[in-house]
């Protein structure tokens, strides 16, 4: 392939080709839909304040979370293209408490469902910092109306997924199930146009992102492995890390894309009703589709995420993603720490001998 020349369209038709399954046209036009949503929204990013279109709303999404008018704005580009598109039989988004049926609109195919994040990151619309759109393609059930209980699947069984990041270039990563690929919009023609392919994240790294404002709230694993991290080529892990972060998930996902690193929202203890601040069926499925698929690991620190089995649609989980084997090694501080094998934070009033423990 020459790279300049591979519009996104024709990288589907030969990747989906000779793969198992009927859908791969299905699969392929459907992602060219959720790339025209992209282009929109991408649109509208670039006019800003021009198009009247930075600033809150007096209103909250189901997340009780202030809506910005560009979460609104992109949330509707994704729904009005699922709708003229015909190609899903339902939809849900991070904007909506319940999922949208569209049904069989104009006679084509509807073997899919969406759901997808429109705007991560939109507290940095007004700042002018990188943003991004998250989505998920699963199977619809054949034969009758998805229920809610349809979309209530793991993201080992996703059919697609993938990310925009509107950036100084606006970029689009997928997987399809053979590796991740990044495509760069080219305005003057209005494609995107395959950039990189077969991207790989280095299994080591140097590089770790995490909001250290809640630092207080970690639980002993996250902050011993930071505290390694923190300590550089003077501790034990004898190297000096970066710290990065942008608040944005597909911002700080990119950026380990395409350098490496690891990237934590982790459980904590300010809120017990919330284990996590980051929703599993459209942002930690997906996001953790295309890492993995980068050769990276997904994981809550105790699970692995593409395994979890939902019980709700706007689930939240903890979540560390990123180079392969700093995501083991947060595991490992979870397994020592949860058996009283971790040293380091077993301190003597939880021992063994303790009133705390049998």
């Amino acid at each position: 392939m020459h790279l300049g020349r591979t519009t996104l369209s024709k990288f589907l038709i030969q990747e989906l080709r000779g793969q198992p399954g009927g859908d791969h046209a299905d699969i392929a036009a459907l992602m060219v839909d959720i790339a025209a949503a992209i282009k929109a929204i991408s649109a509208l990013i670039a006019k800003g304040a021009l198009a009247n279109v930075l600033g809150k709303l007096d209103s909250e999404n189901v997340q009780g979370e202030v809506q910005q008018k560009l979460d609104v704005l992109a949330d509707n580009a994704f729904i009005n293209t699922f709708r003229l598109g015909g190609l899903v039989a339902g939809l849900a988004s991070e904007e909506n408490e319940d999922p949208i049926l569209l049904g069989d609109r104009l006679g084509l195919s509807t073997n899919h469902l969406a759901v997808f994040d429109p705007l991560d990151g939109s507290s940095n619309i007004d700042v002018n910092v990188s943003v991004g759109s998250i989505f998920s393609v699963l199977r619809a059930p054949q034969g009758r109306d998805p229920e809610l209980s349809d979309f209530l699947q793991p993201g080992s069984q996703q059919v697609a997924a993938g990310y925009a990041v509107y950036g100084p270039s606006t970029m689009l990563v997928i997987t399809v199930g053979r590796g991740t690929h990044g495509f760069t919009l080219d305005r003057e023609v209005g494609n995107f146009i395959l950039t990189h392919p077969d991207i790989s994240i280095p299994e080591d790294t140097h590089e770790f992102a995490i909001n250290t404002s809640n630092e207080r709230f970690w639980e002993p694993p996250v902050q011993r492995y930071i505290d390694e991290c923190k300590a550089g080529h003077s501790g034990m892990r004898d190297k000096d890390f970066n710290m990065r972060w942008i608040a944005s998930m597909v911002a700080d996902i990119h950026r380990i894309l395409m350098r490496g690193g690891v990237f934590m929202y982790p459980r904590d203890t300010r809120d017990p009703s919330k284990p996590g601040k980051l929703r599993l069926m459209y942002e930690a499925n997906p996001m953790g589709w295309v890492v993995e698929q980068a050769g990276g690991f997904a994981s809550t620190g105790r699970q692995r995420i593409l395994d979890i089995q939902p019980d709700h649609l706007h689930q939240r989980v903890p979540v560390i993603m990123g180079s392969k084997n700093e995501v083991a090694r947060v595991e490992r501080y979870h397994e020592e720490y949860d058996n009283g094998t971790d040293q380091v934070y077993n301190w003597p009033l939880f021992g063994e001998r303790s009133l705390f423990r049998n």
